[in-house]
């Protein structure tokens, strides 16, 4: 799953014109969503654009808003999915670009109207019903719902519009050429359909293990293969929040103003989940769909069930679910029928409501009245909040005199010294290395790297602590020794070893593959078969991965030949092709203004990506690394697995 989701992020980059409205009009998705916009943790800015700086706090909204919205989507999501998807580079450079557009927008002397922005605000698809805008009034509750303030909403929508503007502008010249649209055409309706046979080097089973000549034997042959990069050691000093937190001392006040302050956190609003059987008109006879609306009534009220007559009745995106709106989704339905909704009781369902384009009938499954957790319920949860916070505040207070004191000292060792505190060896790392149980994420191994002889780091947050470290030495890239590199030669000999045990065994599965019998000796030899009904040129195949060889093939060897074996990255397969389609002239030419669009879209995003490339070093675009880790840290923290956020 992580792969197709990590093959569909490389889209999101090109759209760059509506990063802002992908953060924002989010908040229409996920009811009550992630957090108002301007929230964020107070610290150094993370970037800057020549003499411009960019907050930390947009970086950390930016973030939050982006794994919130991914969440709704994946259900659960976790700190190592958010970290394997690159989330946190992806948002810090989205964010970079969203500037460097305004920046050009301002030289280019392009704005904003009001009238464009109401125009804009009115048109969001969060913000309709029955094809309507919703009304100024419900704006403004949806916006207070989220805790977001309208005058920064509305800011965030004048800049969407800026940028398209200057999208437009810079890709206005860029056209393509019939030969263009063609080719990419045949790219995408070219069509293989592909049976393969794949087998990964690492099922097979070595006969014995390389003996130690022969592992230095392949060590000697290949010692241009390896090499240590740069590493780096450092000392460093930990404070853990863990130990912080036991001298924590808090007072009754403490936790009763804090329960004032932050009331919203601990109020739920009316939660309503609603099911709905949706009768459409479909050009039928409006009698005739009302007698159908008032027949599914009957056998409601004659005990019949809710979710099962829905499934046969019903005729809407929920009906396959029983009808089932859920908690939030049922907000964006017709007027009149949220209207019927707070007249329902629990369980209770409506009579037939006549809309437009048919009836709907309403019941009201979950009605929970809006709640305040009291303070002493909300005790245990406001003293782990505050413990948390004073230790996170005791450690930056006692790291800032520590980082003074060694600065002035210029050793780490003195200021730890002075203060009684240990300071441990880091070993040596590689950049962004992981330091083990104090730094998972690497954030120490990555700050070494940008540090000179004997230069101290600022401190640095990790998920457990904060940590001061100071560079000791630094050992240039340079050939290994067997000595240092034998565990992973034996692993390579063995991996090669194994590969070519794999094409042997399908070099002989091959010889034995006949028209009919692939299902057979497949499950004889304990091979995966694979079935691909539409294969497409540079897709994406399960255990092969992106392969140009199986691209070529596909169209190419005549119909249920059988191919030689195919090397990939794990192993080798053999494939044939059952039915193929390819693009015909006179399709294309019916369609090919469409195409033309879709074409001419991709290539202004690529001179748009190039156009970026060029500013950010005309501009001067520069990254706080060590910022940008802590900023990342603290907030996929909060998405630890088993945690909540």
């Amino acid at each position: 799953m992580l792969k197709t989701m990590r093959q569909n992020m490389k889209s999101l980059k090109i759209v760059l014109w509506f990063i802002v409205a992908a953060f924002i009009v989010s908040i229409f998705v996920i009811w009550g969503g992630s957090g108002r916009l301007g929230e964020g943790e107070k610290g150094a800015n993370i970037a800057s654009i020549g003499r411009r700086k960019i907050p930390t706090d947009d970086f950390v909204n930016g973030l939050r808003n982006r794994v919130e919205a991914l969440r709704r989507d994946m259900k659960e999501i976790d700190r190592a999915t958010i970290e394997q998807l690159n989330l946190p580079q992806q948002v810090l450079e989205q964010i970079i670009e969203q500037r460097l557009i305004l920046d050009a927008a301002k030289s280019m002397g392009i704005r904003a109207s009001k009238a464009e922005v109401r125009d804009r605000i009115v048109a969001l698809p969060g913000l309709q019903r029955d094809g309507k805008f919703v009304g100024y009034d419900e704006y403004k509750k949806v916006l207070s719902y989220n805790r977001i303030p309208l005058s920064e909403f509305e800011a965030s929508m004048r800049q969407e519009i800026v940028m398209s503007k200057v999208v437009a502008a810079l890709t206005s010249g860029i056209a393509v050429t019939p030969d263009e649209v063609w080719d990419a055409y045949r790219l995408n309706t070219d069509t293989a359909k592909i049976e393969y046979l794949a087998l990964e080097s690492s099922t097979m089973t070595l006969p014995a293990e390389p003996s130690e000549a022969e592992i230095k034997a392949h060590f000697e042959a290949r010692r241009d293969d390896y090499k240590l990069p740069e590493r780096r050691e450092g000392s460093y000093i930990f404070l853990k929040n863990e130990d912080l937190k036991a001298e924590v001392e808090l007072t009754e006040a403490e936790i009763a103003k804090y329960y004032a302050d932050n009331k919203a956190q601990f109020e739920t609003p009316e939660q309503v989940k609603l099911s709905r059987i949706f009768i459409p008109l479909e050009g039928k006879d409006k009698a005739l769909a009302a007698a159908e609306a008032k027949n599914v009534r009957e056998q409601l009220r004659g005990g019949g069930d809710f979710a099962e007559l829905a499934k046969r009745f019903s005729k809407d995106a929920k009906a396959a679910e029983g009808g089932d709106w859920g908690l939030y989704d049922w907000r964006t339905l017709a007027a009149k029928e949220i209207e019927s909704v707070g007249k329902l009781d629990l369980d209770e369902t409506s009579e037939p409501v006549e809309l437009e384009d048919g009836w709907s009938i309403l019941k009201v499954t979950q009605k929970d009245a809006p709640s305040t957790t009291t303070l002493e319920a909300a005790k245990p949860r406001i003293q782990t909040i505050l413990k948390d916070q004073k230790a996170r505040e005791t450690a930056a207070q006692r790291m800032a005199k520590l980082e003074k004191s060694a600065r002035r000292a210029k050793s780490l060792e003195a200021a730890a010294k002075e203060a009684n505190l240990k300071v441990l060896p880091t070993g040596l790392l590689k950049s962004g290395e992981a330091l083990a149980e104090v730094d998972p994420a690497g954030s120490v191994g990555a700050a070494l790297f940008g540090l000179k002889d004997k230069e101290i780091t600022t401190p640095l947050s990790t998920y457990g602590g904060v940590v001061l470290a100071q560079l000791g030495k630094i050992e240039a890239p340079r050939p290994a020794t067997f000595e240092e590199v034998r565990a992973q030669v034996a692993n390579d000999l063995a991996d090669s070893r194994k590969k070519d045990l794999a094409l042997a065994k399908m070099k002989e599965v091959r010889a034995m593959l006949n028209d009919r019998n692939w299902e057979d000796i497949a499950a004889a030899n304990k091979i995966e078969l694979k079935t691909v009904a539409e294969h497409k040129r540079e897709q994406y195949l399960s255990i092969i991965g992106e392969s140009a060889e199986v691209d070529k093939l596909a169209f190419e060897l005549p119909i249920r030949a059988t191919s030689e074996p195919i090397g990939f990255g794990t192993g080798y397969a053999v494939m044939r092709v059952m039915e193929r389609t390819t693009a015909v002239r006179e399709d294309f030419e019916k369609d090919k203004a469409a195409q033309m669009s879709g074409v001419l879209e991709q290539k202004k995003n690529k001179f748009l990506q190039a156009y970026l490339t060029k500013l950010r070093a005309e501009k001067d675009v520069r990254i706080q690394y060590q910022t940008f880790l802590q900023a990342s840290q603290d907030v996929l923290a909060r998405y630890e697995k088993g945690g909540g956020n």
